[in-house]
């Protein structure tokens, strides 16, 4: 049932035109004109936002409800409605500025994933587009006006006096470039350095495009805002990180830095590729804020040491999956100053069987008081190893998450397992794998090609659900299912 406030906002907004509206029930109206599909009348809010910040996200309020809307018709509608103020403020002569309050944008809260599909058939970040034409729309306008226009004219005393300058609006956005959307992206930011309408990008993601590209890009943003730099599926290594890293030295804000799925093999050390090494640590010491790195599919084999061994600052979340971690690699990050301060750890896909076991266990004792999540997943643990790691596992009270999905356990183990980990009281999420015993056939070392039995499977899920009920733990979820939740990402940790 909606509230008063609802219903009395419902019949604001069956009106047109809009009338005269309180600043106070801007939030509220805007909540409810996304809510109810109004785009246009959302456009008209926005138009005349008495706020000086707009916050998409704190006003949307729940992010699920991100998800269940056409978000791209939103974008466009409020993007419409700054356009079209700064066009008045551009054109109008002595446009009193003071009329005009909103002079921040925040759109940091859209989904990542938000994408759609051109005529051609190609996918689209449609997000990042849609921003990007709007600041190609009020750039091409502002050249147009400046052609039209003398950019002088003559004050009382005969001076020439320039025209005064809007002060425009600040749009903070997560940007996403991919081959089809880098043009747009790299024209807007080209063209819009001297615009009143300013692009400041808090997180860069880039998937599948040349580090020259890349290196373009992050020379058009904004030195003081930018927080993340995510580069996927680049297909380039070393030589061409060494490009890319030099430039992320003009954000003295960068926390974040995560490079998936790079080509870097580093199991047989060369002289060249030391000196190649030496320098991606050189450049990643001077990031002064960096506390999440990511080298995930890397082939770091010995080489940790070397590419960490110039941070000024210790490391708060370290992503190492499949990495290819040789036991050196663990021994440096257990006695290095990154141990005791790491919140996130995920060493994904590294066969702790192959000599790891020990110092893994060592490591997780340096990290035990900060940390907050933990990812074993695939790492080829048997219940042996298991033994060996759960008293560890119960020492680190503070954890929230923990993954063990693709680890060859035993059904009595498991449950030993979950019935322990209730003593964590921050734990908000465990992902067991598939107990040992729910296979079609007796499992081979190293062999899950045979699949789960689906009687089997369901009835230790049933077991486990018993024991959590009567644990009266309603806030933890035991789940074998990977890919049902969202990771916590650093910046909530």
């Amino acid at each position: 049932m909606d509230s008063l406030v609802f219903l009395c906002a419902r019949h604001i907004l069956a009106q047109c035109p809009l009338p005269h509206i309180l600043p106070g029930l801007y939030p509220v109206l805007f909540q409810l004109a996304f809510l109810d599909g109004k785009h246009l009348v959302l456009r008209d809010l926005v138009a005349a936002w008495p706020i000086r910040v707009l916050d998409f996200q704190q006003l949307v309020r729940r992010r699920e409800l991100l998800r269940d809307h056409p978000l791209i018709d939103y974008i466009k509608a409020i993007m419409q409605a700054v356009v079209a103020q700064l066009r008045r403020e551009l054109e109008e002569p002595g446009y009193d500025f003071s009329k005009r309050r909103l002079r921040v944008l925040d759109m940091t809260g859209l989904p990542d994933s938000l994408c759609s599909r051109s005529p051609s058939g190609v996918t689209i970040w449609s997000s990042t587009v849609a921003l990007a034409k709007a600041f190609e729309e009020v750039s091409k306008h502002q050249q147009e006006f400046q052609r039209r226009e003398p950019k002088r004219h003559k004050g009382p005393s005969g001076a020439a006096t320039a025209f005064p300058q809007p002060p425009g609006v600040d749009v903070h956005a997560n940007l996403y470039v991919r081959k089809d959307s880098y043009r747009i992206l790299c024209n807007a930011l080209q063209t819009g350095a001297t615009s009143p309408l300013r692009l400041k990008c808090r997180e860069f993601y880039a998937e599948n495009i040349s580090a020259l590209k890349i290196v373009i890009l992050l020379e058009c943003l904004y030195p003081s805002f930018l927080r993340r730099v995510e580069l996927w599926y680049n297909n380039f290594g070393l030589t061409e990180l060494l490009l890319i890293l030099p430039h992320l030295s003009r954000f003295p804000e960068l926390r974040s830095l995560k490079l998936l799925d790079f080509s870097m093999n580093m199991r047989r050390l060369t002289p060249d590729l030391a000196i190649v090494i030496r320098c991606v640590a050189r450049h990643l010491g001077m990031l002064p804020s960096l506390r999440e790195l990511s080298l995930g599919s890397s082939q770091l084999s010995g080489n940790l040491r070397h590419i960490l061994c110039n941070l000024q600052a210790p490391l708060e979340s370290l992503e190492l999956g499949y990495c290819s971690l040789i036991p050196d690699d663990l021994a440096f990050l257990s006695q290095s100053f990154h141990a005791p301060a790491l919140k996130k750890l995920d060493l994904t896909g590294n066969n702790i069987s192959q000599g790891l076991l020990e110092l893994l266990h060592l490591l997780l004792e340096k990290t035990s008081a900060s940390l907050l999540y933990l990812d074993l997943s695939n790492c080829a643990m048997a219940d042996s190893h298991l033994a060996v790691l759960l008293p560890t596992f119960l020492r680190c009270s503070r954890l929230r998450f923990l993954g063990l999905f693709g680890n060859p356990l035993s059904m009595v183990v498991l449950k030993d397992l979950l019935q322990k980990t209730l003593e964590l009281p921050d734990l908000q999420l465990l992902v067991y794998p598939y107990p040992r015993d729910c296979y079609k056939k007796p499992l081979p070392e190293n062999n899950w090609d045979y699949g789960t039995d689906d009687e089997l499977l369901a009835a230790a899920t049933v077991e486990f659900s018993q024991i959590l009920a009567n644990s009266l733990r309603t806030d933890l979820v035991w789940t074998y299912n990977p890919y049902g939740h969202k990771d916590l990402d650093y910046f909530s940790l």
